[in-house]
């Protein structure tokens, strides 16, 4: 009878309306419908669900201020309309408001950086010097290993794990092949080496230093603090891991393919070609990370460590702690490479226009990862004000459930959503403020599981057969995206468990 009278009291109904909700929000996901729409509906219906459920059994709804929103969330801070279905509309503006200005300014400008390098060819330069190494090196499978590292550190600058994938195959791909790398160990490793968003440029790195309230003395989000404090440690035993089963898993299945390793003509597989296209001075390689420089440099962190150096040397001089924001850094060097394209070419008029793309780059942010992010938190929002989350919550405390199997949980939710959507932002950007909630009611720090919950989205994405990088690959190559992943799948698996063991002993 208690069974029962739980599922048809508020609390239960709650519940019941969240996995129905989610339930279609993952069917229609999952049948390619927009993300943005499907997220922001669904959380709509969350929130009619609330107040529907609170009419029938006479408690007092809230949508702005509701009971079951932590203290310091941004609904809790909207003035109220009167009406609970108007205050549902009144709760999206602010989160647009709030996420345009402040995370949303951060990721567009990234984005429109990160389109003006490709626009200057500053990207193709730094992927074409970087992978010239690999030409020394005569084991295909040491190749492999490189690539894959090389690639990962590329990543920081070049922050699309899809465009950094097509980049690599028209530069990588034919020197692995050339080198007696299998094409499909080579487009597996190419298709992975944006397996972990890595570093301060990350647009998601942004949003995840925000939710967990990583910030500076003066208030910013501190990503060069959360790289290197938080994601290093658990990153690199990762990588680890990784690279090594890279390393025999690519053998192995050449070995069962009945692959011999023998040198080709890098002319017969070279995939878009660019020889006929200017190619851009070897200088211009460091453009695309003036902006990670800046924020690693110039940070209070890594100034105090260096004072205190100075000071263990018996020098006086002490630098003055300060820390650059995002998007300060990414000004100063669109700055400092205008200059140089100036000098080089003088034609103002086609330093002007390309500029443009800065712009463009920024309205494409917006119309993609910003309204990703504001749909994103509707749907939370509904989540978390149906109060089934903390029911969950409460229902583990009672029950003895620590944090680990939660945070367990969480990551492998994480991993699943991404490899069925096929996209890792969708995914962290649904369940974040959940994530943010759960850290609250174990009372651990926030960035214990959101941290790993954001790298196991990327990683997920890596071995999804529908995500954008492994399907641009796998059609450059000429071979199946399933083929791709059966490949790319044990490494990225022993890449998730290093990460959950690590951050247990870490953080947890």
């Amino acid at each position: 009878m208690e069974f029962l009278s739980f599922w048809i009291s508020s609390k239960g109904l709650g519940i019941i309306a969240s996995l129905l909700v989610s339930f279609w929000v993952a069917r229609m996901i999952l049948k390619k419908y927009k993300p943005q729409t499907v997220l922001l509906l669904g959380g709509i219906a969350l929130f009619a669900f609330v107040i529907i459920i609170g009419w029938i059994w006479g408690e007092p709804t809230k949508i702005i201020g509701n009971q079951y929103l932590p203290v310091d969330h941004t609904l809790n801070t909207v003035r109220t309309l009167h009406n609970p279905f108007l205050d549902i509309f009144a709760s999206m503006e602010r989160l647009f408001s709030n996420r345009v200005a402040g995370l949303g300014m951060l990721i567009m400008a990234v984005m429109g950086f990160v389109k003006y390098m490709d626009a200057i060819g500053a990207n193709k330069t730094l992927v074409r010097i970087g992978v010239k190494p690999l030409r020394f090196i005569k084991s295909p499978y040491v190749v492999l290993v490189f690539a894959f590292l090389l690639g990962l550190t590329m990543k920081m600058a070049i922050t699309s794990a899809a465009g950094l994938g097509v980049l690599l195959m028209a530069t990588m791909f034919p020197i692995m092949l050339q080198l007696g790398v299998s094409r499909a160990a080579a487009t597996a490793v190419i298709a992975t080496t944006g397996c972990i968003d890595l570093g301060p440029a990350a647009g998601i790195n942004v949003a995840i230093v925000e939710a967990a309230g990583i910030l500076t003395s003066d208030g910013k989000a501190d990503v060069a603090l959360y790289f290197i404090k938080y994601q290093l440690p658990v990153a690199i035993p990762a990588i680890a891991v990784m690279t090594v089963l890279h390393f025999i898993v690519q053998r192995w299945f050449d070995k069962k393919e009945s692959f011999v390793p023998q040198s080709v003509q890098v002319a017969e597989v070279i995939v878009n070609n660019d020889n006929d296209e200017e190619k851009m001075p070897s200088y211009y390689a460091i453009f695309p990370m003036l902006p990670l420089l800046f924020v690693l440099t110039m940070n209070e962190m890594v100034i105090l460590e260096i004072n205190k150096a100075l000071a263990s040397l018996g020098s006086s001089f002490q630098f003055v702690p300060r820390t650059i924001g995002l998007v300060a850094a990414i000004l100063i060097s669109l700055l400092i490479t205008m200059t140089i394209e100036y000098i080089r070419s003088f034609n103002a008029r086609k330093v002007f226009d390309s500029i443009q793309t800065v712009f463009d780059g920024m309205g494409v942010a917006f119309a993609t990862v910003v309204t990703l992010i504001v749909a994103g938190e509707v749907f939370a929002a509904g989540l978390l004000s149906s109060g089934s989350i903390n029911t969950m919550l409460d229902f583990a405390k009672d029950s003895g459930t620590g944090i680990v199997p939660i945070a367990v949980f969480l990551q492998g939710l994480m991993t699943t959503a991404t490899f069925l959507m096929g996209s890792g932002d969708a995914a962290i950007f649904s369940f974040m403020s959940v994530g943010a909630v759960v850290a609250e009611h174990f009372n651990v720090e926030p960035i214990a599981l959101l941290m790993p919950m954001q790298i196991c989205s990327s990683i997920a994405r890596s071995f999804s057969p529908i995500t954008a990088v492994v399907v641009a690959v796998s059609s450059i190559a000429g071979l199946s995206p399933v083929d791709v992943v059966k490949r790319t799948a044990i490494p990225m698996i022993g890449g998730l468990i290093t990460l959950t063991i690590v951050n247990i002993i870490l953080f947890l």
